[in-house]
């Protein structure tokens, strides 16, 4: 961005700029501009004794606009500058040109902004906005142009007021010309932090050539090459990004920036540690960023948590929002926590999911305009200054999951806070339409949220989680999801063996946890639903009742208590044959399918079902298990919680990931080639 120099030993430096979608997308037009409320009260634009937009009526902002909130395709002029019609409204109080000054204030050490419009067009009204961290708005200034030629107005703003929450943006109403406008927010900053910094792009791609490839293209946009050291993509697949035809644009966009590593499938945590690992010995760029490979990404955003990290008072890791890539204006996350007590991620308690803001805007949503403040980021979209990963070690050899929040956690003890940052985002699929909770990667999140808490949890044994963990175990069992249980227990006794078994486990143990997964029938997943056997049962249900329909807290408490009791009796003769039910995906809770022998159960993904069987040996098998591990994980909580963190340092090390990566980098166990 562009920094001017002054005499006074600082510089002039823009921090965030007016943008319009790439590509002309108005599926994603609500995250830019606003023309909801477009027909503004013309009270609200009454200057010193004089009505600045005297001519407009909602009459003639609806024939204007049509609905009063469609854009029309030719006022997109470019990335920086939009047309206002003749007598429309037109707020900037969105997700990508608001400015979310209460992040600034509590990050950075920026204390006041600049914020400078430029407006080509007569007769056209400028208001300055600020909100309260409770969703109040105030009108801050305003200016109206006299003079069809180009115009540029300047507003002086603190971020005093901004200690909870809170945004500055900006409205523009046309008169009776069409007005063009553009704006950029400038800070004074010190000398010594003028310059921008540059990162390093750690992409992990595994058999998406094609997302992955156009991925890479929206790099080569020429407003972000400056900020990029090197685009590291560790090629961990079997189809590969090189054989894609959209990778040769790619390639020429990018150039000598771009370097594909190839080695094992070490999940994304091997993925991103080796990029992590190539920009610390590297040396020459200010961060690196974890991005997925199968995401849309608004390359400002790039830029924007760059220039945060850089103006942050302290290192900092600066993360970005992420999208439904199904669903372009629908936010799925807005910032992240792990909860001590449960010691589990969630969107924080007051805040909401699934978001649409095509419907509700930042300037009417109250929750929107609180700061909250976030344990981590996902990895979709992470910058990390390289002088953390110096000082804190890389990822955990986690494979998938955790290792995003764990390495928050680990930051944040060591005093790096990480700030989810409004107006940088990536289009991302939702985790709500994976079935990831009872698949192979059940094994993933049941043993790397144990590590993260034997290594974080400030609690005695973990808090809840032992708790939550025995509950869920059983829930599982009287579900007939043997396959899950299963795996879950194995991933306990993994841990048992110590932090060190990590790395031995990386390359080898997907292929073993889907081995052990086709042992089962609940894991045998089917496509075509003829494949299965019809429904039959005995007997009809009780009184009639669906599955569909929830039982009361009491019902559902009894369930709890004979649900497992049941598990052990002999099954119905013709369940051994014939399901008795069908299940959809959204109605497979535990109470429901604690009452069958066997079912039909369809997959969250829409893609295929499962048939489950009950049975009473395995069932009874598992349960044993269970409850002894959970047992002696009770014991032995807190020698073995004092092993992972005493060992912490060294699993993270460059120089055990170097030894991991050995087989694919040529290095021998010293590093060295």
């Amino acid at each position: 961005m562009t920094v001017t120099t002054g005499t006074t030993g600082t510089a002039t430096r823009v921090i965030q700029r007016q943008i319009m979608p790439l590509d002309r997308d108005m599926e994603v037009m609500s995250l830019y501009i606003d023309l909801e409320d477009a027909h503004l009260d013309e009270d609200k634009y009454v200057v010193g004794g004089t009505q600045a937009a005297k001519d407009i009526n909602n009459t003639q902002i609806r024939q204007a606009t049509g609905s009063g909130r469609r854009v029309q395709p030719e006022q997109l002029i470019d990335r920086t500058r939009f047309k206002v019609l003749p007598g429309q409204g037109v707020s900037f109080g969105s997700l990508f040109n608001g400015f979310p000054a209460s992040y600034w204030r509590r990050w950075t050490i920026v204390d006041k902004v600049r914020l400078e419009v430029t407006v080509s067009g007569a007769d056209a009204h400028i208001i300055v906005n600020k909100s309260l961290a409770n969703g109040n708005s105030q009108r801050v200034d305003s200016a109206t142009t006299t003079e069809p030629g180009q115009q540029t107005f300047s507003f002086d703003l603190s971020l005093g007021p901004f200690v909870d929450g809170g945004w500055y943006w900006y409205d523009v109403v046309a008169g009776e010309n069409e007005c063009v406008v553009s704006a950029n927010w400038t800070a004074e900053v010190p000398a010594d932090r003028a310059e921008h910094g540059t990162v390093d792009m750690a992409i992990t791609t595994m058999n998406r050539p094609d997302w992955c490839a156009r991925l890479l293209q929206q790099f080569g946009n020429a407003d972000l090459m400056p900020y990029l050291d090197t685009v590291f993509v560790m090629e961990q697949g079997t189809q590969l990004v090189e054989d894609s035809e959209e990778f040769p644009a790619a390639q020429e966009l990018l150039g000598d920036k771009l370097r594909v590593l190839k080695q094992g499938n070490l999940g994304g945590s091997g993925g991103y540690a080796r990029g992590q690992l190539e920009s610390v010995r590297k040396g020459t760029a200010t961060y690196a960023l974890m991005m997925d490979d199968d995401v849309v990404c608004e390359p400002e955003g790039i830029i924007r948590q760059v220039t945060f990290g850089d103006l942050a008072r302290r290192p900092t890791i600066v993360g970005g929002m992420m999208f439904n890539i199904y669903s372009r204006s629908r936010l799925h996350s807005f910032g992240e926590v792990v909860q001590p007590w449960r010691f589990w991620w969630l969107t924080p308690e007051d805040a909401y999911v699934a978001w649409d803001f095509s419907t509700r805007n930042i300037r009417s949503a109250r929750w929107l305009h609180k700061r909250w403040d976030v344990d981590f980021n996902g990895w979709y979209s992470c910058l990390i200054p390289r002088v953390v990963l110096e000082e804190i070690g890389l990822s955990l050899p986690l494979f998938i999951k955790w290792d995003d929040s764990e390495y928050g956690l680990r930051a944040k003890e060591a005093g790096f806070p990480t700030v989810t940052m409004p107006g940088a985002a990536v289009w991302h699929v939702p985790w709500s339409d994976k079935n990831d909770a009872l698949d192979w990667q059940a094994y993933f999140h049941h043993r790397n949220r144990i590590v993260a808490a034997l290594l974080h949890s400030t609690y005695p044994k973990g808090g809840r989680l032992l708790r939550e963990s025995l509950n869920n175990q059983i829930a599982h069992l009287v579900s007939m999801q043997y396959s899950t249980a299963e795996l879950r227990l194995q991933a306990m006794e993994d841990i048992l063996q110590g932090p060190a078994h990590l790395h031995e486990m990386l390359p080898t143990r997907l292929a073993e946890v889907n081995a052990l997964r086709k042992q089962f029938s609940d894991a045998v997943l089917v496509a075509d639903r003829d494949d299965l056997p019809p429904v039959r049962r005995e007997k009809p249900p009780k009184r009639g009742k669906s599955i569909s329909e929830v039982p009361s807290k009491r019902a559902q408490l009894i369930k709890a208590v004979t649900g497992p009791l049941r598990q052990v009796r002999p099954t119905r003769d013709l369940a051994a044959d014939f399901p008795e039910v069908e299940v959809p995906a959204s109605d497979a809770k535990w109470y429901q399918l604690a009452s069958f022998d066997s079912a039909i159960v369809s997959m969250n993904d829409g893609t295929s079902a499962a048939l489950y069987r009950r049975d009473p040996e395995l069932f009874k098998a598992l349960l044993k298990r269970t409850l002894q591990l959970h047992e002696r994980y009770r014991r032995e909580w807190p020698e073995l919680a004092e092993t992972y963190r005493e060992q912490l340092g060294e699993i993270t090390s460059p120089d055990a990931w170097e030894r991991t990566f050995a087989p694919w980098t040529g290095t021998d166990e010293a590093g060295e080639a």
